[in-house]
This record gives C-alpha cells, sequence and structure tokens, in this order.
C-alpha cells in the first residue's frame, strides 16, 4: 500500500470494519493553538475515536486514537508539552479532524489501517515513550536472510508483525543472522553458490571478514551450496512462524561460554545480544499462540465502555488465526440470529460467504495478541458461531 504524501488530505475514506453506516468525519480550523483549544473544548465529543492533524498544506501530518477524544486532545495544548514531539506537532497544526467509533478497540483497528495507509509524517518519526512499529523479515533472495523494515513486506518468504521496540528487534537480527550464519550484506552484493555453474573462473571476494569468523556460510564466495543454505533459511523461519527456541539457547550458550571462560566483558555484551533474542522470542510465541487459539468472535459492547456514545451498535468482530477479518452488527431478532449463524458457520469452515466484506488483515494479529494479552478478562466475551448469545431486549444503533 503506497503512503499518501503529495495530496492534499480530504477524508479518512469508508471504514471495512464498520458494518453501519458510515460515521460523518468532523473538523475545526483555527489561526493559533489557543484556537484549536477552544474549538476542541467546545466541539469535538468525550467518545471514543481516531483523529487527525493537518498542516497549512492540507496534508495528514499525525493520526491517533483515543477512548475520550476531547481529553486526548487537550492534552497536546498543556504548557509542558511545548519542548517534546506533541509540541511540534500543535505547532504544525492548522485544523484537526476526527471520527467518533463506537468502542477503543474499534478505534484501535481504525487507527493502524489510517496510519498504513497514509503514512503521516509525524507518526513515522515516532512520539516520545512511544515506539515505532517495526516488522521482522525473512527474504531478499538468492541468498535470503533476517531484516527488519517499517512497513508489511510483500516480497518477503516471511513477514512478523507490527511489534514495538525497533532497536531491540534490530540488535535480534543482527545476532540472528550471525547464529544461523545467513548473510546480512546488502542486496548489491552477488552471490555464487557453489553448485552454480560459473561462465567464467571468476577469483570471488567475500564482501566482509563474517566467513572467516565462521558467522556466515558465505554465499557471496561460493562457500555453500544453495541446499545448504537453503537449510539454514528453513531453520530461520522456524524461528519466527514455529516459535522455535533453537536461536535463544544458542545465544543464551555463548553467554555462559564466555563467563565461563572468565571473559567477562564480552560476557556482558553477549547477555544484551541474548536479550534482545529472548525478547523477539517471547513475543513471536505470544503470536503464534494467538495465531492457534484465537478463532472466534469477540463481542464489544461500548455499554462497558464510560465514555461511548449513546445508542453506539454493539459488533461481533470475526478474528481467525489471530486476525480481525470482519466485523457485523449484533442480530436483533431470533431471525437475523438464525441467517447470520449460518453464513458464520461458512465462514468458519472456510467459506467467506458473509453480509460484510471479509477482510486479509496479518498485521491485525499482533495488535489482537496485545489487545487480549493486556486485557485477559475480555476474553469471557468471546464465543464461536455455535454459541452465539440470544438476541438482547433492544438493538442498539
Amino acid at each position: 500500500m503506497e503512503a499518501i504524501w503529495d495530496q492534499p488530505f480530504v477524508d479518512f475514506g469508508a471504514d471495512a470494519l464498520y458494518p453501519l453506516q458510515r460515521r460523518t468525519m468532523r473538523r475545526v480550523d483555527g489561526d493559533c493553538g489557543q484556537e484549536l483549544k477552544r474549538l476542541v473544548r467546545q466541539f469535538v465529543p468525550r467518545h471514543p475515536g481516531v483523529y487527525g492533524m493537518l498542516d497549512a498544506a492540507g496534508q495528514l501530518i499525525y493520526v491517533g486514537k483515543s477512548k475520550a477524544l476531547r481529553n486526548r486532545l487537550v492534552s497536546y495544548f498543556l504548557p509542558n508539552n511545548e519542548e517534546d514531539k506533541s509540541g511540534r506537532i500543535v505547532q504544525s497544526t492548522t485544523a484537526i479532524v476526527w471520527e467518533e467509533q463506537p468502542s477503543e478497540f474499534a478505534a484501535l483497528l481504525r487507527e493502524q489501517f489510517l496510519i498504513r495507509t497514509f503514512q503521516p509524517r509525524f507518526n513515522v518519526q515516532g512520539m516520545p515513550r512511544r515506539q515505532l512499529p517495526i516488522y521482522i523479515c525473512i527474504g531478499r533472495p538468492p541468498a535470503e536472510q533476517f531484516y527488519t523494515t517499517r512497513r508489511f513486506d510483500e516480497k518477503a518468504s516471511v513477514c512478523i508483525g507490527p511489534l514495538t521496540g525497533a532497536s531491540r528487534a534490530a540488535r535480534a537480527v543482527e545476532v540472528l543472522n550471525r547464529l544461523y550464519r545467513l548473510r546480512d550484506c546488502n542486496s548489491s552484493q552477488s552471490c555464487a553458490f557453489a553448485d552454480q555453474m560459473q561462465l567464467f573462473d571468476l577469483e570471488l571476494r567475500p564482501g566482509c571478514i563474517r566467513l572467516e569468523i565462521d558467522s556466515c556460510l558465505g554465499p557471496c564466495v561460493s562457500a555453500c551450496s544453495r541446499t545448504q543454505y537453503q537449510q539454514q533459511v528453513e531453520r530461520a523461519k522456524q524461528f519466527l512462524t514455529a516459535c522455535d527456541p533453537w536461536g535463544v539457547q544458542q545465544a543464551e550458550a555463548k553467554v555462559r561460554q564466555a563467563a565461563e571462560q572468565l571473559h567477562f566483558e564480552q560476557a556482558s555484551i553477549l547477555r544484551e545480544d541474548f536479550l534482545a533474542v529472548r525478547w523477539l522470542h517471547r513475543r513471536l510465541c505470544d503470536l503464534e499462540r494467538a495465531r492457534k487459539k484465537f478463532t472466534f468472535l469477540y463481542e464489544v459492547d461500548p455499554g462497558r465502555e464510560p465514555y461511548a456514545a449513546p445508542r453506539s451498535p454493539v459488533l461481533w468482530y470475526l478474528i481467525r488465526h489471530g486476525c480481525v477479518e470482519a466485523c457485523v452488527k449484533r442480530p436483533g431478532t431470533a431471525t437475523e440470529r438464525r441467517s447470520l449463524g449460518r453464513s458464520l458457520q461458512q465462514w468458519l469452515a472456510g467459506s467467506a460467504n458473509l453480509p460484510v466484506p471479509c477482510l486479509h488483515r496479518p498485521e491485525t494479529l499482533p495488535l489482537v495478541s496485545s489487545w487480549f494479552r493486556n486485557r485477559p478478562t475480555e476474553l469471557r466475551h468471546t464465543f464461536s458461531p455455535g454459541q452465539m448469545p440470544r438476541p438482547a431486549a433492544r438493538s442498539a444503533g
């Protein structure tokens, strides 16, 4: 999905995860921060939603979400924010737009989609105490490797994320390439496997010293066959996709070995390597558990939230293997319940025969995993299509 950089902002666009009539986007314009603050207090509701900041050129420079929009937007204008990123956002802002959402969960999903779509510059640059999203990938043939990227890479063999913690992720990737003996050189570095026919008998030179220190198989100088290298790539994929602990075990063993040899300075460095790999492994295990266990319907009732707008609809989010695929309104009658139940059974069996579009949103996996990890009681509001709750006495929305 391409970032929208050079087009004046018009609208957030359609919301595929809201099954009812689209909510209207609202906007206020001001010549200065104090004017914007006054307008926010006057017009912005204290309800869940997403918001955007526009600069003088009409460009969307920041997107955020909140379970109480007015409270969050007013916080940007506090005096102690003038020197940090929040203050710089406000200084560049001449208009604020917002869109109400029925719940905090809905706002979180909408914010993720808007950031991926528009790539606002202040989101890309990050915020204090808020880490940038990062993806961990294996790819870049012919000799694949671990690498990180800021956006989902459709060309990668494996792409996991988004995760938060860019510096730890980068260090973990550096260590994993060494442990699995995969290259980490630039893609411009040519590769020539031992079993690859060469037109000319040329003397190949390694691009770095990693072959000499036995931390790379050396595909750049025909030091391994394509099969040997691919075997290591497959082991690396197991680390990312199946929570294989081999990489963590190897990193820990290197720390122990250095300590036993009384190389304490080296052991200290290797310990930081081990902590980065262990951190990544734990996050990957969280995602793997979500993929295995999180296939259900999740009922989000705004009545359970303190700032929800009156008569906000109760929504059911269809989650398969940890990813949000669709959203439907809770049925209000027994007839609607039976009809929806049949469609949901077909969805669960693998058919996307739903009354709403069925989406492919793999980026929602970490979001869903984090949501239920931090709010385990919300799992009480999940169920299978065969366990659909009976229609409520009233139907909101």
